[in-house]
């Protein structure tokens, strides 16, 4: 199969813990063809959705902090449809070059391409919004722009997240009590006077447990999930922020969610999605560049990487 990934410069990957890295690893292992570009290498010539792609060489990293680990050819112009499979990896923050970039891959979808996860996919799928769509399975959850309207959340339900919609890594994340001496001052820096929309919820203690990331692949359930739990006294469990990542099996609950949702997000084109789940409750739906394979693979023996690959290889063809 010949691939290409959009996806952040290779050079920058941590390969000790990347999911994009492990794809590839896997992929190369099979034989397949590799290229890459990044998201601002796509454009439009004569109405044809085109990419400045490299291919590249899988070499492997020696160690963790090894950037020689691929070897890349000139770049070159190609239209996506040259591709078995498009896999868009590229990292948020959702903003408006990424915006662009989703509807370049509708376009490109239009005109054959076989683009995971799909452009229309990534737009109507905000990862803060997209739980609206199963309210069976979250917490109280206020979505709004004025500031008066946290409050009396933060009133009714006395502790609270509150979170902006284009974050990511836990980035902007802040837990709000009644007793804090910072409303004010929070809400005015997230919601920026009343003109920028954020997500309140009421805060789960299990947090503490983890934050768990269940992985969909092809509308099928990884058996296993990442609980990212917190340190140091942090609220935040993402891994980013610090947390320490814990492979272990799905829970009943767990399960419940991440099937009731698998059906949807294979029908809407989602090749591979995160459930971002704390104790019994859905907050979050990753579908931009979920991570999270490498640490249960090291962890469980569990080789996400491949049932990705096979994913790929299957909705190419059905695709």
């Amino acid at each position: 199969m010949n691939i290409l990934f959009i996806a952040d410069p290779l050079a920058s990957f941590k390969t000790y813990k990347d999911t994009t890295y492990v794809m590839m690893k896997e992929m190369a292992r099979r034989g397949w063809r590799l290229s890459h570009t990044l998201s601002s290498g796509l454009s439009v010539a004569n109405g044809r959705v085109t990419a400045l792609a490299a291919p590249f060489e899988f070499v492997g990293a020696k160690d963790d902090y090894d950037k020689d680990w691929f070897v890349a050819a000139d770049s070159f112009q190609t239209a996506l449809t040259d591709y078995d499979a498009v896999i868009m990896r590229t990292d948020p923050p959702f903003d408006m070059q990424y915006l662009y970039a989703t509807q370049l891959l509708t376009l490109a979808a239009e005109q054959g391409a076989k683009v995971f996860n799909s452009g229309q996919a990534m737009r109507d799928f905000n990862e803060k919004l997209a739980i609206l769509n199963f309210s069976q399975f979250t917490a109280p959850t206020l979505v709004s722009t004025r500031s008066q309207e946290v409050r009396a959340f933060l009133q009714q339900h006395g502790d609270i997240i509150v979170k902006p919609l284009d974050g990511m890594g836990g980035m902007g994340i802040f837990r709000l009590r009644e007793d804090d001496p910072n409303i004010g001052s929070i809400l005015e820096t997230l919601m920026r006077l009343d003109t920028k929309t954020i997500m309140a919820q009421r805060y789960i203690p299990e947090i503490v447990k983890g934050d768990k990331r269940i992985l969909v692949i092809g509308g099928k359930v990884v058996s296993f999930a990442l609980a990212r739990i917190p340190q140091g006294g942090e609220t935040r469990g993402n891994l980013a922020a610090g947390g320490r990542g814990v492979a272990q099996e799905l829970s009943g609950r767990d399960r419940e969610i991440a099937e009731s949702l698998a059906p949807e997000l294979k029908r809407r084109g989602i090749l591979l999605a995160g459930l971002d789940v704390i104790g019994d409750y859905l907050t979050e739906v990753n579908v931009t560049s979920p991570t999270g394979f490498q640490e249960i693979m090291k962890q469980k023996g569990f080789d996400v990487a491949a049932v990705f690959a096979d994913a790929v290889a299957e909705w190419s063809k059905a695709h």
